[in-house]
This record gives structure tokens, C-alpha cells and sequence, in this order.
């Protein structure tokens, strides 16, 4: 499994990578794999301020439906379209081509509590 050291991540599988006061989010490898082949995104939150650990959005692969849940407070700017006609990019590029969301931080200090490569790796047991 891949855990890209640059990113940020939460007990409940999302990641975070900061780009100033923006952030993209999606979920981790170890999420996809243990979800399956994903098969939609249901995200409509474009435009809310989503607090920190509040449901974003849900992601429906052919076994279940596992809701999305925001790692910090901050506005969805933008979905990633790709995902409308490939949903398996989440599977394929979990950290690349198929992240989920593009958002504007309400609040930065909150990305410091969120775990780093290493602890996620621990929480994984991997």
C-alpha cells in the first residue's frame, strides 16, 4: 500500500493535500481497497462549508456505500468531474487523478491534527 508522506490523514480513511490556503481530499489506498470497485461519487456539497468530520459526500462501490467525511472545516470549490464518467480513477489513482474534492480552508491549524504518513500507517496496521 502507498502512503505519500506529503499528505495528511484521518482515522476514517480521507487524505488531504494542502496547497496554500486550498486543499484537495479523497480517500486513502487502504479505503479503496477495502471498499471494493468503485462504481459512483455522490458528492453535492459545491459551494457549503462543510465543518471538520461532517459528511461531504458518499462513495458506492458494488458491495456498499461508505459516506465521505470532511478531515477539516472548509468550502467545497469543485468536484472532480473525471469521476462523473470514471469512478474507477478512486481505485486506480487513489491520491492522483482520482481525488474527490478541491476546497478553500476555513481553518489551516486544523490540518496539524490530522495524522501524518506514519501514524496513518500505524492505524492501518500496514
Amino acid at each position: 500500500m502507498n502512503f505519500p508522506s506529503e499528505l495528511k490523514y484521518t482515522k476514517d480513511h480521507e487524505w488531504v493535500r494542502v496547497e496554500g490556503n486550498e486543499a484537495f481530499i479523497g480517500i486513502t489506498d487502504f479505503a479503496q481497497r477495502e471498499l471494493g470497485d468503485i462504481v459512483y461519487i455522490d458528492i453535492n456539497t459545491v459551494g457549503e462549508e462543510v465543518g471538520q468530520d461532517e459528511v461531504f459526500g458518499s462513495v458506492e462501490a458494488v458491495k456498499t456505500v461508505s459516506d465521505l467525511f470532511m478531515p477539516v472545516t472548509a468550502t467545497v470549490l469543485e468536484i472532480n468531474a473525471q469521476l462523473n464518467d470514471s469512478p474507477e480513477l478512486v481505485n486506480n489513482d487513489p491520491y492522483g487523478d482520482g481525488w474527490m474534492v478541491k476546497v478553500t480552508l476555513s481553518d489551516a491549524a486544523q490540518v496539524a491534527g490530522l495524522l501524518d504518513a506514519e501514524a496513518y500507517q500505524a492505524l492501518v496496521g500496514a
